[in-house]
This record gives structure tokens, C-alpha cells and sequence, in this order.
């Protein structure tokens, strides 16, 4: 049975850096234009920040016997071809100058490594899925690709190269 289950949830040091940038920039109005001023920016950066670490931290990625499913986006497993953990390196090039634009990318800036999931099959509308994740090698061995993210492995080639 292929299980696994990982939710990418914001690190608690992200929440305490927002409460204090919040805290900061309330206290620099407060002293200028005034307490309204003040409890009104307080409370309209809490909730933008609150909101946006939230929506980032409620993506799941889970493994089943039959799919994938990233951030709510289903991929069978017979579409799957070639399975990668990717350690920092490669990862931070398959999410920028090796990107191709076609691809589903589910990555969240707190996360360095991520698994490479080949889509393959007649229909398929993205090369590939590049998922963030804090253990890449239970990812890809649950996928049933290479385990080993440590491996020195090539950054899959974009199509047409």
C-alpha cells in the first residue's frame, strides 16, 4: 500500500515574525497618525497576514494506492513516470531558470527540497509536478521513485532541450 500523508504547514517562526512586523509598523502609525490610524492597520495586516499563512499552510499533499493529490489537484499514479527527490540545489533550479511554464508547481518559500513527478501518457497537459515538501525521499519511495535525495542526479532536462 502506498501511503503518505504531509500537510505544509507554515513554520511557527513565520507566525511570530508577522506578529512582530504587525506590531512594528502599528506602533510607527499609532505614534504618527494616531490610535485609529493605528488599531485600523493593526487589524487589516493581521488579518492579510493571518489569511495568507494560513491559505499557504492548509496545502496537502497525500498518496494513495490509485493518486496523488497536491493542494487539491489529482494525478492518477498510472501518469506518473519518472519519480526525482530533489535536494535544495536542484530543486531551487527547477523553480527558476530550469522552470517550464507549463508545469504545476505546489512550492512554498519555507520549503528547499522538493520531489520532480513526470506526468506521461497521451492528454497530458503539464511536463511535470514540482512539489515542495519537508521529506522528499518518503515522498518519491511513496510514488515509487528513487528515494535517495542525496543521489547525484541531473535536473531533469526542460522539453525541447
Amino acid at each position: 500500500m502506498r501511503a503518505y500523508s504531509e500537510r505544509l504547514s507554515v513554520p511557527v517562526t513565520w507566525w511570530l515574525l508577522s506578529a512582530v512586523t504587525i506590531a512594528m509598523l502599528g506602533a510607527e502609525l499609532w505614534a504618527g497618525l494616531g490610535a485609529l490610524a493605528a488599531l485600523a492597520t493593526y487589524a487589516a495586516l493581521a488579518l492579510a497576514c493571518g489569511a495568507t499563512l494560513a491559505r499557504w499552510g492548509a496545502a496537502h499533499i497525500r498518496v494513495t494506492d490509485t493518486e496523488l493529490v497536491a493542494a487539491g489537484r489529482q494525478l492518477p499514479l498510472r501518469a506518473v513516470g519518472e519519480v526525482m527527490a530533489l535536494d535544495e540545489r536542484q530543486a531551487r533550479q527547477l523553480r527558476g531558470p530550469r522552470a517550464d511554464p507549463a508545469a504545476h508547481m505546489l512550492i512554498r518559500p519555507y520549503l528547499k527540497r522538493a520531489v520532480y513527478v513526470e506526468i506521461t501518457g497521451a492528454g497530458a497537459t503539464e511536463p511535470y509536478w514540482l512539489i515542495a515538501t519537508r521529506h522528499p525521499a518518503q515522498l518519491a519511495a511513496a510514488l515509487g521513485g528513487a528515494p535517495a535525495a542525496h543521489a547525484p542526479c541531473a535536473v531533469p532536462p526542460r522539453p525541447g532541450q
